[in-house]
């Protein structure tokens, strides 16, 4: 798994539509800059990403590269008019249908096969079974038992005991529903987006000692928060930002802007210094968006810099950095 992998969330027309030939370049770019850990997921443009995804990975051996992509979401055909893309443009005509079951799970994993146009993938995430998209934190949890009663689980364990997959793990916006699967199953890894950023540290303490405990490994998605923290007026997703989170941005800015720091390369850079975290997959939809990130990776960054963010009491006192 390459440190820096490509989540390909963007290439689902996130907000905006993109052509085949944009995201052809994009993605042999990546393979050709060294990335060669993949994310992809039915929800992304409902079906669009992992089709374009598949479109580079059909030239590669599979032994090139790490793919994942998720579970628990159904794509059923629907009249074009009754297709909600959510935060997609111009999606197919597809609506998506919760399922966690045994057969969903297999389903879902032989239609991803289908549309990738590959014969393996080597991870399987459970997609969002959080309280930000099921509506309160019992009624993720009931999803989570659905998952374990239901035989959703069991598929993945199958999967990966037959070595048709190499891990299993959640995909989630959120780091309580990981310490619930910790409680409940045997996870590989968790792909944990936007909560442990230098915006947010909070699994730090409350899911990491445990995860380190268990050897689950963590794979950072959002790490810029959806944005905010590379200059964007988004956060989660969407443009209302509470107070605190913008007083924050800017306290990080003004020790970004002393010291000559990309804020985008100091989030990256924060997150890979957890010896828990194996990729970083910020989304990329541009080739511009692309070389930017790769090149935040490799940014030199003075220790002075983390020393000012510690003393300022902006990441957490136990949280490792680049400069410990």
């Amino acid at each position: 798994m390459s440190e820096f992998g490509f989540g390909a969330a963007p290439l689902g027309n996130f907000r905006r539509t993109l052509s085949e030939e944009e995201c052809d370049a994009t993605l042999a770019r990546a393979w050709e800059l060294g990335v060669r850990y993949f994310d992809t997921a039915p929800l992304y443009g409902f079906g669009l990403s992992e089709l374009r995804v598949g479109r580079l990975l059909q030239t590669k051996s599979s032994d090139e590269y790490t793919l994942s992509s998720k579970v628990g979401r159904l794509l059923e055909p629907c009249p074009p008019e009754e297709a909600d893309g959510i935060i997609f443009e111009n999606i197919p005509p597809f609506k998506f249908v919760y399922d966690y079951s045994y057969d969903g799970v297999m389903r879902s994993y032989e239609e991803s096969l289908q549309r990738l146009g590959v014969d393996r993938i080597n991870i399987l995430y459970v997609h969002d079974i959080d309280a930000f998209n099921h509506g309160g934190r019992n009624e993720a949890i009931a999803r989570a038992r659905e998952l374990m009663d239901d035989g959703g689980w069991r598929a993945l364990s199958e999967l990966r005991d037959s070595g048709a997959i190499d891990a299993v793990g959640i995909g989630v916006n959120e780091w309580e529903p990981c310490s619930l699967m910790l409680e409940l199953a045997d996870p590989d890894l968790f792909l944990l987006a936007g909560r442990y950023t230098l915006l947010e540290q909070e699994p730090v303490d409350t899911l990491f000692p445990e995860c380190e405990r268990r050897g689950v490994k963590i794979v950072i998605g959002g790490p810029y928060n959806s944005g905010i923290l590379v200059g964007r007026s988004t956060y989660n997703y969407f443009q209302d930002i509470p107070d605190n989170i913008r007083h924050k941005v800017r306290a990080l800015d003004d020790i970004c802007r002393e010291h000559g720091v990309a804020m985008g390369a100091a989030a990256l850079q924060f997150v890979l210094a957890h010896p828990l975290v194996v990729s970083v997959i910020p989304g990329s939809q541009t080739l511009q968006e692309l070389e930017t990130n790769l090149s935040f990776v490799g940014a030199d960054i003075p220790d002075a810099f983390w020393r000012d963010l510690r003393a300022a009491n902006l990441i957490a006192e136990n949280a490792p950095t680049p400069a410990n």
